[in-house]
This record gives structure tokens, C-alpha cells and sequence, in this order.
């Protein structure tokens, strides 16, 4: 195996070759360290690179092994955290001046799990400011690029966790999504990203933003996903959300379905806009569930759908006025689209927060009533293929001084409702960008996305196709 093909190596075959030490935990971490000190000039994935930190950790795994110790399911495989997660001794910047230079004293729940399981942390991935929005540029780190090509968007907060999985940084890299901040990464970049269930992965501390952030992983393959969420996964009492069952095996139960699943489509949601080379890709993903899999597609009607927009923008500025305190300071150091989304929210009292609540606890049961009818919702993930990331929205798109949800129409619904949605590659684009299908399930059939996510994979395999950056 070249030094290439180890750094797109899955974690499942990683983890089995560490275990019958084909491999060393110091072979693999040396090799990955080595072609993103290679690559990062260009791809400007890490806002943290814990190099040294990351070896010590390898050698000590090797040494566990060789000593014959219990070994956890993740034993010496590599992983990447998002710049909004604590992991001790690491900054902890979310990609804003106003915490430049802050640093965790302490792991969050999900690192502790990640590192009980094995798992090395290379570093932190980045983020634009407070993750506000789907556009892969910091004011803090800069622009994060697509690796398919250089300058374009490699899409929201969990952007540089996206590049790490396309570009081979290893296997596992660690997500939250807000409005669609996994899979939008996953769409632009070409990888596979789940957002569980509300509640399935903890978070510690809670973020702000009325129960619609979800913890989970970007990954090459839908069996990398499986294992990490069960490894991240489970009730903690740092999170008082989080959901008190703990997670199913869902490695082991991938492979199984017991019965032809109920597939609807919607190619729009009754009201967004889909640039029509992604729609013809989507489309064409879609058809393979009947063609290839002989599971029927049914296009239905989603009258909640129109009803997202007006929702998606009250809540996001209302959520992000929390920061408006600082705006006489910081204002020249921070994203002017995220001033311009700050100021939005100025004027939103707590009696229009809590009528526009009422309305989106309406809009969340109509959209679990309709999986009533249906186990899945196939949709595109995202409307446009990537754009250059020093716009907020692509030239052909109405322009907006902070709205970049006009292109994400598909994507913050399922936050609102809970529900576990993934991005799934699909195709390229003429010029050669990656285009994402979303497969929605109901809430807490995380198993189930992953199953159908794994089926089409199978008839549309993906992880052999690597982005042009070597």
C-alpha cells in the first residue's frame, strides 16, 4: 500500500490492520501528518494542527498493543474536531477574533468518547465565524477551499471537517450542523456526512440555538459513519437533551432492512429554486432506487415545505443577536454578512420570538406527520454545486446582504423537526464538483438512513473517487 492509498484507507479496514499489526498507529499517523503539512497550504482545512501531540498519542497506541491491552473499537485511527468543540489544550477560536486565542482546558463528552475509543485527534478543523453560514471563509483563518477546485466553497461550519475527509486527512472527522453545516460540506466536497437525531451525539455545553444542533460525522464511506456514531453516540449529563437510549449497533446492523422501504421525493419542497445541473443529478440518483435497488420512488407534495423560508429567517439573525454586544468592538475584525445578519435580529422582541416558536413547533409536527405516510425523503442536499467562496451567494443567485439560505432551502428544515438527514454523493458536474443527494428519515431511525445511505452506495459506490489535489 503507497503512502497515498493509506491516507484514504477507511477506518474499518484501519482499525483491523492495527489490530493484526499490519499497520502501526505511528505508520498511519506519520503518513497523514505528512500529506496534510503537504496539502494544507492550499486547502487551509486545520485551524489547529496538534502534530506532535497527534504522535505521542500514536506511540502510546502502538505501546497498548504491544502489550496485549483491551483495544477500543477506534484503537490508533485518526480523527479531526471542528472548531467548536473542546478538546483540552487546544484552541477553541470558532473561527472569530473574538475568541482569538482561547484554549480548552478540558475534553467535551464526545472527545472524551472518541479518545476512550482509541481515536488519535490530529487537530481542529475550521470554521467560518460562529459557523453563521454555508460559505467556507473566516475572518479569522481565511478561506477554506474546495478541493475539487481551488477558490470555490466548500460549504458552512463544518467546512473544514468536509476537505479533511475528501482530501484524505484520515477517515473520521467530526461535524455539528445547524442549517445544514454537515451536509453541505459534504455536498460540495463529494463525502459522506450524517446529521443524527437531535440529541443522539451530546453536546457539552448545549448551544444556543433553540435544540437544532446536531453533532455527527463526515466520512468517505457510510460503514465510517456507523462506527463513529456509535462511538460519539449516547445520553450525557452534560446535555440535558440528549436522547436517554443509547445508540444501536449500527456497524454491525448496516447491511440489514427488513422490508422494501416507503420512498418519497421531492425534487423542491414545493418552493425552492435548484440549478438544473444538480436537479438532473439528483434526479438520476433518485432513479437508482428503482432501477437498481427495485425499490420504489414515490414524487409527493410537501405542503410544509413554503413554510420553512419565513421560519429559517426570523430564527437564524434572532439566534445570532446573542453576539450583538461586541459588534462596538469587533465589528471591522468580523464577517460584514454576519454584522448585517446581527442587526437583522435587533429589533425581534421575546413576544415575537415566542409567537414565531409556536409556529415552528406547528411546522415540526407537520413535517413528522408526513413521515406518517413514508420511512424516507429523498431531496437534493443543496441547490447549487460549489461557487467561488469569497461570495455569498453564486453571481447567478439573488444577492443579500446576509442571506445565504436561499441556496440551502433543503437542509435547516430537518433541524427544526429533529429529523436524521445525510448528504450522499451523487455525480459531478460538468466541471467537475460534486453534487450531494439527501436521504431524510424519521426521528431516531438513524439506523435507517444509514441502511439506505449504505444500499445506495452499494449500486453507486463512491470512495474510490479522490479530488484533484495531488
Amino acid at each position: 500500500m503507497n503512502e497515498t492509498d493509506l491516507c484514504f484507507l477507511p477506518a474499518t479496514d484501519m482499525a483491523d490492520a492495527l489490530r493484526a499489526k499490519e499497520l502501526s498507529a505511528v505508520e498511519i499517523v506519520s503518513t497523514v501528518l505528512k500529506r496534510i503539512e503537504r496539502l494544507e497550504p492550499r486547502l487551509n482545512a486545520f485551524a489547529w494542527l496538534a502534530a506532535d501531540e497527534a504522535m505521542a498519542a500514536a506511540a502510546e497506541a502502538d505501546r497498548t498493543l504491544a502489550r496485549g491491552a483491551p483495544l477500543g473499537p477506534l484503537h490508533g485511527v485518526p480523527v479531526t474536531i471542528k472548531d467548536h468543540e473542546a478538546v483540552r489544550g487546544m484552541q477553541l477560536e470558532y473561527g472569530t477574533w473574538l475568541r482569538k486565542g482561547e484554549v480548552a482546558a478540558s475534553d467535551n463528552a464526545m472527545v472524551s468518547r472518541l479518545r476512550a475509543a482509541g481515536a488519535i485527534i490530529l487537530g481542529k478543523t475550521t470554521t467560518p465565524e460562529f459557523g453563521w453560514m454555508g460559505v467556507s471563509n473566516s475572518p479569522l483563518t481565511g478561506i477554506t477551499h474546495n478541493p475539487w477546485k481551488q477558490g470555490m466553497n466548500a460549504g458552512a461550519s463544518s467546512a473544514g471537517a468536509g476537505v479533511g475527509a475528501a482530501a484524505g486527512y484520515g477517515p473520521l472527522h467530526q461535524g455539528s450542523d445547524g442549517a445544514g453545516s454537515i451536509r453541505m460540506p459534504a455536498h460540495f466536497s463529494g463525502v459522506f456526512g450524517l446529521k443524527p437525531t437531535y440529541g443522539r451525539v451530546p453536546q457539552s455545553p448545549v448551544a444556543a440555538s433553540d435544540n437544532t444542533v446536531h453533532l455527527g460525522p463526515l466520512t468517505r464511506t457510510v460503514a465510517d459513519a456507523a462506527l463513529m456514531l456509535r462511538t460519539m453516540a449516547g445520553p450525557h449529563p452534560d446535555d440535558h437533551t440528549s436522547l436517554e437510549t443509547l445508540p444501536a449497533d449500527y456497524p454491525r446492523l448496516l447491511g440489514r432492512r427488513p422490508r422494501a422501504p416507503r420512498l418519497a421525493y421531492s425534487p423542491d419542497l414545493g418552493h425552492a429554486r435548484v440549478d438544473p445541473e444538480v436537479a438532473a443529478l439528483v434526479e438520476k440518483a433518485v432513479a437508482a432506487f428503482e432501477s437498481e435497488l427495485g425499490w420504489h420512488v414515490e414524487p409527493v407534495k410537501t405542503p410544509w415545505g413554503p413554510k420553512g423560508p419565513a421560519l429559517a429567517r426570523f430564527f437564524w439573525p434572532a439566534h445570532f443577536t446573542r453576539h450583538a454586544d461586541r459588534l462596538p468592538e469587533f465589528r471591522d475584525r468580523m464577517d460584514p454578512g454576519f454584522v448585517a445578519c446581527i442587526e437583522a435580529g435587533a429589533a425581534i422582541t421575546m413576544a415575537d420570538y415566542q409567537k414565531k416558536r409556536l409556529e415552528k413547533y406547528a411546522y415540526c409536527a407537520e413535517i413528522n406527520h408526513f413521515f406518517d405516510g413514508w420511512d424516507f425523503l429523498l431531496t437534493p442536499a443543496v441547490s447549487v454545486a460549489a461557487f467561488p467562496a469569497d461570495r455569498l451567494q453564486p453571481a447567478h443567485w439573488p444577492q443579500h446582504p446576509w442571506d445565504w439560505l436561499s441556496w440551502a432551502e433543503f437542509s435547516y428544515p430537518f433541524n427544526l423537526s429533529q429529523n436524521p438527514a445525510a448528504s450522499m454523493p451523487c455525480g459531478l458536474t460538468a466541471d467537475g464538483l460534486p453534487v450531494g443527494l439527501q436521504i431524510v428519515g424519521r426521528r431516531f431511525d438513524d439506523l435507517g438512513v444509514l441502511q439506505m445511505a449504505a444500499a445506495f452506495e452499494a449500486v453507486r459506490p463512491w470512495a474510490d473517487k479522490r479530488p484533484p489535489v495531488d
